[in-house]
């Protein structure tokens, strides 16, 4: 049986700027006898949801189906860095297991290349520490998540009272792991959307202090692949981002809604008062963002460049019309991988372990090899 998994991360040296190029196919004419690895992550929050796929997912299969000979593929579930923030064990297990059910339902192939959970190689964790132990306090004071995901202002300082109350060292700290998740596997290219630079730039950081006291160039500063990843928006909210933590259910597609559930749901979807369908995400965000999924979705595209060609076909129809058209697009592409996850997740685990089991070994394998070198660096 055919999957794997996914997520980026990645970075640039405070005196160097990124090398960035496009998501696109890594080609024989771009080779060059150095092999090239590609690691990205993803978090553990269970079955994803159409923004998931659409930012991520789907490009990951395609980076996949059209990766060189001398291109390896290492892709993790970070349960590690879900543990940030409390988390039931429970829970935890079950949403590791249906990340990874997706990734394969997907169609990302464990043969093709690594999927494996974080915490099943403890290297990443010995890296982050060896890595923290340079890691720069005022650096990592500046970073968003930490203030972010406690609701702190972007000027928030982590030694003022107030702020040390809420703030735990492993949120903290967590993109020095995130350095570690690329490092340790020596990854040549990690890819990223726009919003995620100041990460990418940190484990680059790190990379180049360790590389300065080490006196050689141990770790590899990975360069950046900038993801084409689509913007999937709330369907009761256009204006927000489809979030697995947004309260109403309704706002969001997971890829394993059943025919009746995707129908509902777009049925009651925020869009207005406009008569007909055009294509204007400034002005009308709801039925763009209709718009937007169907033409991502949509195998054919009926030859339209872009959503506001693919618009054009919908042009007379009334807004029921058009939820009902998308509605078929979303359950048509969602249809054989809902089979599959249910195909996956319903059978008696065997699948599950064995790529866990597989991806696991295989990781292991990278890491230690750059973990050798680092051990005898430090002195260990």
């Amino acid at each position: 049986m055919s999957p794997k998994s996914i997520r980026a991360v990645c970075a640039r040296s405070a005196k160097q700027s990124v090398v960035c190029r496009p998501l696109t196919r890594l080609s024989s004419s771009e080779a060059s006898p150095s092999p090239r690895v590609i690691f990205s992550g993803i978090q553990p929050t269970g079955v994803p949801h159409l923004g998931n796929y659409l930012g991520a997912m789907q490009q990951w299969v395609k980076l996949q189906n059209e990766a060189s000979a001398n291109t390896s593929l290492i892709y993790s579930v970070v349960d590690l860095h879900a543990i940030t923030v409390y988390q039931d064990p429970n829970a935890l297990r079950t949403s590791k297991r249906e990340m990874l059910a997706a990734l394969l339902a997907v169609g990302l192939d464990p043969q093709k290349c690594t999927i494996f959970y974080q915490s099943d190689v403890p290297a990443h964790s010995e890296l982050m520490w060896i890595l923290s132990c340079s890691a720069s306090m005022g650096y990592l004071s500046r970073m968003t998540q930490w203030k972010s995901k406690l609701d702190l202002d972007e000027n928030a300082n982590p030694l003022d009272s107030s702020t040390k109350t809420k703030l735990k060292l492993g949120l903290f700290s967590y993109p020095v792991l995130q350095a570690a998740d690329i490092l340790i596997h020596r990854a040549t290219h990690v890819p990223v959307g726009h919003d995620q630079s100041q990460h990418l730039e940190f484990a680059r950081e790190c990379a180049a202090g360790f590389n300065h006291l080490a006196g050689d160039k141990l770790l590899v500063q990975p360069e950046t692949l900038l993801s084409p990843a689509k913007r999937v928006m709330a369907l009761d909210k256009p204006t927000n981002k489809m979030s697995k933590s947004a309260l109403n259910p309704k706002s969001r597609i997971l890829i394993t809604d059943s025919s009746s559930t995707i129908s509902k749901k777009l049925r009651v979807a925020l869009t207005d008062s406009i008569e007909g369908v055009t294509y204007d995400p400034s002005s009308r965000p709801g039925v763009s963002n209709l718009i937007e999924i169907a033409f991502n979705l949509d195998g054919s595209n009926h030859g339209a460049a872009s959503p506001a060609e693919y618009a054009k076909d919908f042009e007379g129809l009334s807004l029921k019309a058009l939820k009902n058209k998308v509605a078929e697009v979303v359950d048509d592409h969602l249809m054989p991988i809902r089979s599959k996850f249910e195909e996956i997740i319903g059978g008696d685990g065997k699948i599950l372990q064995e790529a866990a089991q597989i991806g696991a070994e295989k990781a292991r394998k990278s890491a230690e090899s750059t973990m050798q070198l680092v051990r005898h660096a430090v002195g260990f």
